[in-house]
């Protein structure tokens, strides 16, 4: 279906760009997206050698990945809001030119708070770019070839998002730690020009103020809920942890009730009154915590559990990642033919087989024994996201992209976070880091099996596809 975008006085009809417009604005998207995912953990390698650059602790350190992250989570939703009413093309090229200049920022910074500051600035540009990523798709792609630009979005979330400790270890191999941020210059520049010409300027816009007060109710909420959880997997003290969740309480109950208030709430509620969507953003946090249990544990477990080295891991988890470009442009496609609850469901069963048997991997066990499994975890991850994405997308109204965008990016992070935390959980239980890391990956099939009995309940739900 045809959509008519009112722009400078003129009425537009439009389904998706022309090529080859169509692909260079697609490029666009995906270096800036796999860029701001890419950062979230490539700085992780470098933590040692940043602590001891600056003379502080390794605790203190992780607030170099903590500003990034933090910054993303409780400013996602603001900015899908702020898309929606100003148009996505505006946010996203302000959202690469706070990443391109936080990025120079990173580079010249010659002490922690500097560093820390340049990345709170970096993880603003992040969330602006994953705010209104997914909803830009529907106005780069024809409605009915939608699948193919989610396939290629999703290669780049996945890609990036596990490459970075194998790009890190490159990078860190042959030059100092500011290259890790020098990187994003040339990219973000790319990605600038090619989005400044080609995304479409006509967009479908609400008409609406922004929301001062929930967007702080936000920022409080998911702030807090961050770090309650965190701060139960890191045993921090018990008074503070009853002092955070005393404060979540009072946050959620005034956001919630404020938020039901309003006609375009920035927490989505009117959007997770659709079934078939919110049961689609509870499938991607049980994926994207599985992902992250995986990830974050197979390291300790190759190098503490199957003797591995550094080198020798990075190396060994590139499987996954590589397998995503070859897996997400096929289901891309198939997306186009097979209900996404089904191509989930299936992606998921496969992650929960291969994280089963990446488990009972012996010490001895060949370097292919070894791929192979991982290849089917990042194989099946592929094939539950892009579908997944697509529900969500086409399941909410043409003027709500910007809010389907931003649950999307939310439940990712959100997943990640959960994914984090339990692996730092499972290794305060348990002292070595070898069992440890087996344990986590049981728990992460666990998940991904618990994601695999939700999906398909999608199937039989009532699917009305929102397309441009």
């Amino acid at each position: 279906m045809d959509i008519k975008v009112k722009a400078e006085d003129d009425i537009i009809e439009q389904d998706g760009l022309p090529m080859p417009a169509r692909m260079w604005a697609i490029i666009s998207t995906m270096l800036a997206i796999g860029m701001s995912c890419l950062d979230l953990n490539i700085v992780n390698v470098a933590l040692p050698s940043l602590a001891k650059d600056f003379n502080i602790s390794p605790n203190t350190a992780i607030w170099i990945v903590n500003a990034y992250q933090l910054s993303i989570v409780v400013t996602l939703l603001a900015f899908s809001l702020l898309g929606d009413i100003i148009g996505f093309r505006k946010i996203y090229l302000g959202g690469i030119i706070a990443f391109l200049l936080a990025s120079v920022l990173c580079v010249f910074s010659r002490n922690f708070t500097t560093l820390v500051i340049a990345r709170t600035v970096q993880g603003l540009g992040a969330s602006a770019l994953t705010s209104v990523n997914q909803g830009q798709l529907r106005t780069i792609y024809p409605s009915k070839h939608l699948g193919r630009g989610m396939g290629l979005n999703a290669m780049a979330v996945s890609f990036s998002g596990v490459a970075g400790p194998s790009v890190a270890s490159a990078i860190l191999s042959a030059a100092s730690w500011q290259w890790l941020f020098a990187i994003n210059i040339p990219i973000s520049i790319a990605a600038f020009i090619m989005g400044h010409k080609f995304l479409p300027k006509a967009e479908h816009k609400i008409k609406a103020k922004f929301d001062k007060i929930g967007a702080i109710a936000n920022a409080l909420f998911f702030g807090l809920l961050i770090y309650s959880i965190e701060g139960f997997a890191h045993h921090e003290k018990i008074y503070l942890i009853v002092l955070q969740l005393v404060a979540l309480v009072f946050v959620t109950i005034f956001y919630w009730h404020y938020e039901h208030h309003r006609k375009y709430p920035l927490l989505p509620i009117d959007l997770l009154h659709i079934p078939i969507l919110s049961t689609s953003v509870i499938v991607s946090i049980c994926g994207f915590t599985a992902q992250m249990l995986g990830m974050v544990s197979l390291p300790f477990f190759f190098q503490n559990g199957l003797h591995y080295s550094m080198v020798e891991t990075g190396l060994l988890l590139t499987a996954w990642p590589l397998t995503v470009l070859f897996v997400a442009p096929i289901v891309g496609i198939l997306v186009e033919h097979i209900h996404p609850g089904v191509l989930g469901s299936i992606g998921l069963c496969m992650m929960a087989v291969g994280m089963l048997l990446t488990a009972q991997i012996k010490p001895g066990d060949s370097a292919f024994d070894i791929a192979w499994r991982l290849m089917l975890c990042g194989g099946g991850f592929t094939t539950f996201q892009t579908p997944n994405n697509n529900i969500i997308v086409t399941a909410s109204p043409i003027n709500r992209g910007g809010a389907a965008s931003g649950m999307i990016g939310t439940a990712r992070l959100l997943g990640q976070t959960l994914g984090t935390t339990l692996v730092a959980f499972v290794f305060g239980l348990i002292a070595s880091e070898s069992v440890g890391g087996v344990a986590c990956l049981y728990v992460s099939m666990g998940f991904a099996l618990l994601g695999v009995l939700i999906s398909p309940w999608r199937v039989g739900m009532v699917w009305k596809r929102n397309s441009i």
